[in-house]
Parts: C-alpha cells; sequence; structure tokens
C-alpha cells in the first residue's frame, strides 16, 4: 500500500494543478468580487447565488471530477501519484481502473468538498485512510472497490 503521507502530498499536487488554472479562469465569472469590495462573510454569501457563481462552482465540479476521473483511467495515475510514485488499483485484480470505477471515485472525492464540505471532508477522507487496515482505503475507494499502491521498485 501506498505510504499514507505520498498520498497527501499527491492530493495537495494534484488540487493546484486544477486549482491554479481555475483562479484564473475565475475572474471573469466574478467569484473574487465580493472578496475585494470589502463586504463581509454574510453579504458574500447572501450575493453568491448570480449567475456566474453558479457556473463557476459548475466548471470547477467539472475540472476536479473529470481530471481525476481522465488520469486514473488511463493509467491509474494523476499527475501527483505519478510525482509521488503510486497508482490507483482495483482491488480484486490490482488492474487500472475502468471508466465506472474511475468516475465513481473522482465524485466521492471531490463532491462533497466542492458542494459543501471544504474543510471537513478532506479531514473525514483522511482520517479513514489513516485508521482502515489493511488497504488505507477512503470512502471514495472504498465506493469504487480501488487501493493506492507504491509502484516505487
Amino acid at each position: 500500500m501506498a505510504d499514507s503521507g505520498k498520498r497527501i502530498l499527491a492530493r495537495i499536487i494534484d488540487w493546484l494543478i486544477v486549482a491554479i488554472p481555475l483562479l484564473i479562469i475565475g475572474i471573469p465569472f466574478g467569484i473574487y468580487d465580493r472578496v475585494a469590495s470589502g463586504d463581509g462573510f454574510d453579504e458574500w454569501v447572501a450575493s453568491s447565488s448570480t449567475g456566474g457563481q453558479w457556473v463557476f462552482q459548475l466548471i470547477s465540479i467539472i475540472a476536479y471530477v473529470g481530471y481525476d476521473t481522465l488520469m486514473v483511467r488511463s493509467s491509474g495515475q494523476t499527475l501527483g501519484k505519478k510525482l509521488m510514485n503510486m497508482r490507483v488499483a482495483m482491488l480484486n485484480d490490482g488492474s487500472t481502473p475502468d471508466t465506472g470505477s474511475s468516475l465513481t471515485r473522482a465524485v466521492v472525492l471531490w463532491l462533497p468538498q466542492l458542494i459543501c464540505c471544504p474543510c471537513l471532508w478532506p479531514l473525514i477522507l483522511l482520517i479513514l485512510i489513516l485508521v482502515d487496515k489493511p488497504y488505507k482505503q477512503g470512502l471514495h475507494d472504498k465506493a469504487a472497490k480501488t487501493v493506492v499502491v507504491s509502484t516505487a521498485p
């Protein structure tokens, strides 16, 4: 099984790979207007129902879920996992996950974090990975029947 610390680092790398372009894409959608205006948090939440905010939220979900699904489906590795010498494998036979398993894994991994629980969801997944024996599976791995294994010699 892959080292938990390397899994965390790989996830941070993958998050940055998607987040940095999204930060730039968010400018035309006005997602930073409320922050720059100095309005309080309550005002920002109340006004975040604008069309541009919802479109940007949808773009973000597609970007994170799409990135993870396509990368895991093609080689079992996101760029972060590749840099950390790990890959996602099917629990039953070690093969590269198919499209359905890759999509299930990505949806369970990213959707709660992007819609409702940006701080809590990653913490829940991390705790489950740390306490799960013997496979170190988070909910996303359990849902897709996958494990993360080391590729280092």
